[in-house]
């Protein structure tokens, strides 16, 4: 039988330096890519024209970091290595609008507690005025002594956690921290264009960057960094409102990877992780990536550093606006209408002379290691032109399903059944969505559409039709050469947003409910309710408060009748409540019509004539987001001329 002790309290004391650096150290210094981070942004907040890192081990043995900038005198040294010391604030005011990268005051204190470090510093132009400062015993007493050095800093930290085995445990093989290490290297490259900046790994460079002013020198570096496809397949964006200004460059739904590890935030010159920033992005790109897929992108956010807390997290990656929603629909609205306006002949410009383009393949290969081989330019986009037009015969809802969410759109929009086009190889169907009706366009694309003689430079961007491949591709002629569309992926965009035009053009026809959905939720979530109700009406949603903590929805959209109200609800609130903004009803609208679009939409197998497929290419040209069908696969691809030749060896 065992007995339990009861020990006795401990008295309250104050923790000796070293244990109390040690455990800050836990919260500040994650591996040897978060000592980076912390000695980089010091130098960057020195005024540092270049910075030179040189790594050891994966930085495990060795990490160095030397600057050019304004230095540290002898005076302040000793503090220099102390917990809660800094010269970058001096008062809440100073906080509130902190425009520094460091400011805690922590970071120097923490890395000496679990590494050697040394510091040498010299704030004068006479390269005999430096001095050297380390921290040594329990109670971390700096020790100060002349250094020979020019202006600016150098810090060393050696044998990092060498006195914390069990924390020296959890590093990664030496691969993997200098991963991580570079990655942090990127960001902080990224951050300050104006800097100079070399890496060195076990006495070898790896990336050596010099100062760039802006225009072509900063978009080298982005390519140094990201590679030279990043910008192939990327907009550049500048955008200003509202007190903020947007730029940088997003990458085209063709360039998607399928990791979020090229995913740039900056807000004032500092890298963020935001929930905030990360939904309203992921917004929108919902309607152009493939499931699975992420966007790549390099962007800065600027705007007044009083309505920004940055004191958020120790490791200052989070960051709190003081109007979110403001923040989340700049955003979203500037992203949504630059990847809006994206059409054949945007990406055309964007994508510079390509060996080929492809409106929106995963592209697999691109992220894989290159294989020389005959004929690349088939192989960089293997999903462009295999199986694309085979999701036509994917499984979808059934055949009951689709009938009901037809019926319901036809009840309500009755004056829209004169634009429906009946496929002629899948009657069981039922009809088909709102859409471009090719069949009735016949005569006016004859009269319209058909191959103008000696006129190339009147020819639009996806050229014109010369023939139909196996019922499932339009093969068009351009100037540059040759397009290659999926007729149902292509005629399935067009109409789903022709589709969402007519039901969000105006307020939603909206359905009383019989019997109103009681909802149990929080006090704040009926606040929301309360202070959102104008919102919930124009998208046709009804709901009354009913008690402290009790919701009941009234109504709700006619398309919606029959879906569940309560989940969408909730999520709606709690998307308010955290973004400030929901489009959980417009996206649940939006799967519907997406689902009666492809539906609607040409199938494989039916014969166009020329006139039709010349009045799909036009369409094409002139539709939102139609490099990509409504479940973000591409539409079209194309091989240039020059691909051509090299594919046929012509001009070897």
């Amino acid at each position: 039988m065992s007995v339990m002790t009861v020990e006795t309290p401990r008295r309250i004391r104050v923790l000796d330096p070293r244990l109390a650096n040690q455990i800050a150290a836990g919260e500040v210094v994650e591996r040897p890519a978060s000592v980076l981070k912390e000695l980089v942004e010091n130098a960057i907040d020195a005024g540092s024209r270049r910075i030179e890192i040189e790594l050891e081990a994966g930085g495990a043995r060795l990490i160095k970091v030397r600057d050019d900038g304004g230095g540290i005198t002898e005076d302040d040294l000793p503090l220099a290595l102390s917990r809660h010391a800094t010269s970058k604030i001096l008062s809440l005011e100073e906080l509130e609008g902190v425009a520094s990268l460091g400011f805690r005051g922590e970071a120097l204190a923490s890395i000496s507690s679990v590494a050697r470090l040394e510091l040498v510093s010299n704030a004068t132009d006479d390269p005999r005025g430096g001095w050297r400062v380390v921290a040594e015993g329990r109670q971390m007493e700096p020790r100060v002594s002349p250094a020979p050095h020019p202006r600016g800093t150098s810090v060393t930290v050696r044998d990092l956690f060498f006195n914390t085995p069990a924390r020296r445990k959890f590093l990664r093989t030496e691969k993997t921290e200098f991963g991580h290490l570079e990655e942090a290297f990127r960001r902080l490259a990224l951050s300050r264009y104006d800097i100079g900046w070399v890496l060195r790994h076990n006495q070898k460079t790896v990336h050596q960057l010099r100062p760039a002013a802006g225009g072509e020198a900063g978009e080298r570096r982005v390519s140094a960094l990201l590679g030279g496809k990043f910008l192939d397949n990327a907009l550049h964006l500048d955008i200003e409102a509202s007190g903020m200004r947007l730029w940088g460059w997003v990458g085209l739904p063709t360039h998607s990877r399928a990791q979020a590890d090229q995913q740039y935030f900056f807000v004032n010159g500092r890298v963020v992780r935001d929930r905030l920033v990360a939904h309203a992005i992921r917004q929108a790109y919902r309607d152009v990536l493939f499931h699975g897929r992420h966007p790549v992108f390099v962007l800065y956010l600027e705007l007044d550093p009083a309505v920004v807390d940055v004191n958020v997290h120790p490791t200052k990656h989070e960051v709190r606006f003081r109007d979110g929603r403001l923040v989340h629909d700049f955003l979203f609205s500037s992203l949504h209408r630059a990847l809006g306006e994206v059409r054949p002949e945007a990406q055309d410009e964007a994508g510079g002379e390509p060996s080929s383009t492809a409106a929106g393949a995963p592209d697999p290969a691109a992220e894989a290691a290159e294989q020389p081989s005959v004929s690349p330019a088939w192989r960089q986009q293997p999903m462009a032109l295999r199986g694309v037009g085979e999701h036509a015969r994917e499984s979808r809802p059934g055949a009951d399903r689709v009938r009901e969410f037809m019926a319901g759109y036809r009840a309500l929009h009755p004056d829209h059944e004169t634009q429906l086009l009946t496929p002629q190889t899948e009657p069981e169907v039922g009809g088909a969505a709102a859409g471009v009706a090719l069949d009735e366009r016949r005569q006016a694309a004859d009269a319209r559409q058909a191959l103008p003689e000696d006129d190339p430079t009147g020819t639009p961007p996806l050229g014109y039709a010369v023939a139909q491949l196996h019922g499932v591709y339009i093969l068009s002629q351009t100037t540059r050469g040759l397009v290659v569309v999926d007729m149902h992926a292509a005629h399935e965009r067009i109409t789903y947003e022709h589709m969402k035009t007519q039901v969000h053009g105006g307020a939603l026809d909206a359905q009383p409910l019989l019997v109103p959905v009681s909802l149990a939720v929080s006090a704040n979530a009926v606040e929301t309710a309360e202070q959102c109700h104008d919102a919930f009406r124009r998208l046709g949603v009804e709901l009354d408060v009913a008690g402290p903590e009790t919701l009941l929805v009234r109504q709700v959209p006619a398309l919606l009748a029959q879906a569940d109200v309560e989940p969408l609800v909730r999520d709606m609130l709690g998307d308010l409540e955290r973004y400030g903004r929901s489009d959980r009803l417009e996206a649940h609208i939006n799967e519907l019509l997406a689902t009666m679009a492809c539906h609607g939409s040409v199938r494989a197998n039916r014969r166009l004539t020329i006139p039709e497929m010349n009045a799909l290419l036009r369409d094409m040209e002139r539709t939102e987001r139609s490099g990509q069908c409504n479940h973000g696969r591409p539409t079209w691809t194309e091989m240039s001329m020059h691909d051509l030749d090299k594919l046929f060896l012509r001009g070897q």
